[in-house]
């Protein structure tokens, strides 16, 4: 004989396992520390002023087809 599964308690189960998946993701993604955190904006900010500095037309500057 199977047993009875009373859906109401299996939904709140569900949704209690899907808000431990979300919250296990964040921790993951924003469970960093301060150290981490600036040694990635460094990077980005070094990779952002290396592509910069590599473009053809430099921002702010117009260009020579608009004289």
């Amino acid at each position: 004989m199977t047993d009875i599964v009373n859906l109401r308690h299996a939904r709140k189960q569900k949704a209690r396992a899907e808000k431990e998946r979300l919250a296990e993701q964040n921790r993951a993604l924003h469970g960093r520390s301060r150290a981490e955190r600036e040694r990635d904006r460094l990077a980005a900010d070094r990779s952002e002023t290396f592509v910069a500095g590599h473009r053809r037309e430099k921002s702010g500057e117009p260009d020579e087809s608009d004289a």
